[in-house]
């Protein structure tokens, strides 16, 4: 199988290289020329557009920022579309909308091409040592052309059902994260306020029941939510916004873990 990326920022480069470095020819393109630098050592292609990658692959994995960066790369003039062939398949590992997965998986369709949603959680270092979680959501016989390169960086793939089915758990999971920062951060907070040194309380809850990814996140930021606010707080807006959206289309309550997200926003000086 020949394989397009598209998208070598802090986590798409390492699932990229693991690709390279598992065998299968490989095509990169990026906006940037600087961030395809690392990947001079390697056997990669470079492509001038997206179409050229699209002409030489048979899978072409997205892994951008939003929603109009996957429309872009994908429809745009010199986009996925305009060069990949008939049989071929598109994997959005972005964060976006369902709905963007479905309307393009439809634009898609009439050019002969099948298109999947397989966002990814776990971070740059998971997907350089090969154990990010994929989720992915499409037919089932689409997903398992995919899962052997899915395979070269992630560890589980899940197929979680329908097209958009691994967006929407991608969202929960970003949700959840944020809301146990919210939690998380509270508590160190509250220990101060009880004059308990928060290091020392986070040291001792990293080893207890009360432990979570979020509050090794806020510890090794200091104790709070400041450090991550600039980078990741954009990011988790937008991901609490969508599931949102998503959650009242469909007629759900979402309950207590937007409001405790909507609070890691609030002490992020990001309100959703």
């Amino acid at each position: 199988m020949r394989v397009g990326f598209i998208g070598l920022g802090s986590q798409g480069a390492p699932m990229a290289r693991r690709i390279i470095d598992a065998g299968y020819e490989t095509t990169l393109w990026a906006r940037r020329p600087a961030t395809l630098m690392p990947f001079e050592d390697t056997p990669a292609k470079r492509a001038a557009s997206p179409a050229d990658l699209a002409s030489v692959s048979d899978l072409v994995c997205v892994c951008v920022v939003d929603d109009a960066d996957v429309e872009e790369v994908i429809t745009g003039e010199s986009g996925v579309l305009a060069g990949l062939r008939k049989g071929g398949v598109i994997a959005v590992h972005s964060t976006v909308h369902p709905d963007t997965c479905r309307r393009l998986a439809d634009r898609a369709r009439t050019h002969g091409v099948a298109l999947i949603d397989a966002p990814v959680s776990g971070g740059g270092p998971a997907a350089a040592e090969g154990r990010l979680v994929v989720m992915a959501g499409g037919e089932p016989g689409t997903v398992a052309f995919c899962r052997p390169v899915f395979s070269t960086y992630g560890d589980p793939v899940v197929h979680m059902g329908p097209l958009g089915s691994g967006q929407v758990a991608k969202l929960l999971n970003n949700v959840l994260f944020t809301a146990n920062l919210a939690t998380a951060a509270g508590t160190l907070a509250l220990g101060r306020d009880l004059d308990i040194d928060p290091a020392a309380l986070a040291r001792v809850i990293t080893h207890g029941s009360g432990t979570s990814f979020a509050l090794n996140r806020i510890n090794a930021a200091g104790g709070t939510l400041d450090r991550l606010a600039d980078h990741a707080g954009p990011l988790l807006r937008k991901d609490v916004r969508l599931l949102t959206d998503v959650a009242t289309t469909a007629g759900a309550k979402t309950g207590v873990v937007t409001s405790a997200a909507d609070e890691a926003l609030a002490l992020m000086n990001r309100p959703g």
